[in-house]
């Protein structure tokens, strides 16, 4: 089973007559001192800035899983076999409180760091929580996905609302009032989907669904991430390079430390430090981690739907078998071959689909555009510096949104999630 680098998101904007005024945070009264984007979405907040949170080991929580496909136990590889079975973790209050779903950005698992961060901030207000990993993460796209091609947006909600209500029947033990929902990165856009499935549906019905750091348009997003693996770094001719001037800082900076824990308050240290990284490296790190991402997604749709395109359908796949050179093959395939080769084909047998530019309408927020103007209950919290973002974004999300909307100055792409201000923030949000 490849191990695999996460991270990224997707959207970009249209536009509304505005109604109500975005909340936009002054720059001098925001007090997050990271003001390069790159930086801010790799070495996220300094721990000393961070919101205090209950730690692990004060957490009544444990992982579950759901038997959603079970003929997939026939028709995936042993390589896979973690995960055949979909699992999520979930988090429960002693009584009655209650709950939110986090769902985790692209290829994400339902225990990254940025999930786990935001368990412990939910947790230690009182919500049960429940952590799911992303529709474009491989065990999801493995266990729970009916099509195995994540990136229709209606098509990932309707996966991720199936998984919820399982895992609502699972725990007919706890004792909910309320339901919440949130979800970071392209985590953020399937929220807003799943939200709009469940005004028809009603099995949650959501009180409050906090979006955070969502893409507007997909295109532009996967473009900008796709951008940054080809950064071109003084002095270093090619990828290999790179990667051995990022070991050799790390290596440096293991010496004079006498320890290495690669996190993010290491990463935040890395930076304060002599071996820090260029504005150039930051972002080839960003767009290496956003490729191993879209490789992933390339490699597992490819392999469960047996099309060929980068595992031969006749080449038998046992446990002993090496994937690595399926997945060199897989890294060859951006995020846009991706969108060409398997989701577009995909759309159009499935839908009669046309061209890109509709399929992009259609995965977009552009698609919800009247929903999120009018209901009341969606609050999105977004960054002026994010990364993912395009010209025009911004503005579609400040003209649908009205003062639903708050924009931080800084923040790189949910480099602030953890920062205190935002944390009071997001609960602020949730309980108004």
């Amino acid at each position: 089973m490849p191990r695999l680098l996460r991270f990224a998101a997707l959207m970009a904007g249209l536009c509304l007559s505005p109604l109500l005024s975005a909340a936009d945070i002054d720059e001098a009264s925001y007090g997050f001192p990271l003001t390069n984007p790159f930086e801010a979405t790799i070495a996220t907040t300094p721990p000393e800035l961070r919101a205090a949170v209950p730690d692990d080991r004060d957490i009544d929580q444990a992982d579950y899983t759901l038997n959603l496909h079970p003929e997939r136990e026939l028709e995936v590889p042993d390589n896979f076999w973690p995960v055949k079975t979909l699992r999520y973790r979930m988090a429960k209050q002693k009584g009655p409180a209650p709950l939110i779903f986090i769902i985790a950005g692209t290829g994400a698992h339902y225990s990254s760091t940025l999930a786990e961060n935001l368990k412990k901030v939910f947790y230690g207000a009182g919500y049960h929580v429940v952590q799911l990993s992303s529709p474009t993460s491989y065990d999801f796209m493995t266990a729970a996905s009916r099509h195995a091609t994540p990136g229709v947006s209606t098509e990932d909600a309707d996966d991720l609302y199936r998984v919820m209500q399982a895992v609502r029947a699972q725990h007919p033990e706890v004792d909910v009032t309320d339901f919440y929902l949130t979800g970071y990165s392209l985590g953020a856009l399937n929220a807003a989907f799943v939200s709009k499935l469940d005004e028809t549906r009603r099995s949650f019905n959501f009180k409050k669904v906090l979006m955070l750091n969502p893409p507007v348009n997909l295109y532009t997003s996967i473009t900008n991430l796709d951008r940054l693996v080809q950064t071109e770094v003084k002095g270093i001719s090619n990828s290999s390079t790179f990667y051995d001037t990022v070991l050799r800082k790390l290596t440096r900076y293991f010496q004079q430390k006498g320890y290495i824990d690669i996190n993010d308050a290491m990463l935040y240290d890395l930076q304060q430090s002599k071996q820090h990284l260029s504005d150039e490296q930051l972002a080839m790190l960003i767009g290496t981690s956003f490729r191993f991402s879209s490789a992933d997604i390339a490699f597992t749709s490819d392999l469960i739907n047996r099309r060929g395109l980068i595992t031969p359908p006749e080449t038998p796949i046992s446990e002993g078998t090496s994937l690595t050179p399926y997945f060199r093959k897989a890294l060859q395939c951006d995020f846009d071959c991706y969108i060409r080769e398997q989701l577009i084909p995909m759309w159009r047998a499935r839908t009669d689909g046309g061209s890109l530019l509709q399929l992009i309408d259609q995965v977009s927020l552009y698609a919800l555009e009247d929903y999120l103007k009018t209901s009341k209950k969606i609050v999105v919290m977004h960054n002026k510096d994010d990364v993912i973002l395009g010209p025009g974004d911004l503005g579609f999300l400040r003209r649908t949104m009205g003062d639903r909307l708050t924009v931080y100055p800084h923040g790189g792409h949910c480099g602030n999630l953890n920062y205190r201000v935002n944390t009071a923030a997001m609960l602020e949000l949730l309980h108004d």
